[in-house]
């Protein structure tokens, strides 16, 4: 069994006042976009499960961590599924096991922070998606403020060891930018009540052509 036992164990309670101080409502203003058969990378407990609309017709749940997907699968046993039909996958977000061009969208919130290879993840991404489909974006990202840029590098290594592999400096949109999707401009912003090493946030939307 790998993973993080402890982290997740407590990443609910963790998250929890981040959530109410307005990353709930981050996740449905994302998630209204989505549609189709439609992935989810590292979906961890399953924050983002209350939010998906009605339009989408079925829903596919990654994650890697054990103990994640155990706490995710109880949470998906509680919420009402509205005849959706949806799975949940153990699996990294580097090595997919889904064909390529299945799906109309992919989603992924706090999780390219946490994963091994970025640049892989969204190679992966951009072979799954179909032609036209959407990647929907929220993460944690490096600072723009060389200073708090710099702690972020400093603390990368014991900030991952509490926070289940977390990197707090990772450059998210510049990734997805040299990718082969067609990205927009992110939404600047900062993640609610959260340390300063991981408030620098995004939301972005990108398109395979």
């Amino acid at each position: 069994m790998s993973g993080h036992r402890f982290f997740a164990a407590i990443y609910d309670r963790l998250m929890a006042s981040t959530e109410e101080a307005g990353l709930r409502d981050m996740r449905r203003v994302l998630l209204v976009s989505a549609a189709g058969r439609t992935l989810e990378l590292g979906a961890g407990t399953g924050l983002n499960l209350a939010h998906y609309p009605e339009g989408v017709t079925e829903l596919v749940l990654t994650e890697p961590d054990t103990y994640m997907a155990r706490r995710l699968r109880e949470r998906l046993d509680g919420e009402p599924r509205g005849g959706r039909a949806t799975e949940v996958v153990e699996a990294p977000a580097e090595t997919l096991p889904f064909e390529p061009a299945s799906f109309d969208t992919v989603v992924s919130t706090l999780c390219l922070c946490t994963v091994d290879d970025p640049e892989a993840v969204i190679a992966e991404v951009e072979r799954v998606l179909k032609p036209g489909g959407r990647f929907l974006y929220v993460e944690h990202v490096r600072s723009d403020s060389p200073r708090l840029a710099g702690w972020q590098d400093r603390l990368e290594r014991p900030w991952g060891w509490f926070a289940g592999g977390c990197h707090p400096n990772r450059d998210t949109a510049a990734t997805v930018a040299a990718s082969g999707l067609e990205a927009s401009d992110p939404a600047q912003g900062e993640l609610p009540k959260a340390p300063p090493l991981v408030r620098p946030l995004i939301r972005g939307e990108a398109t395979k052509a």
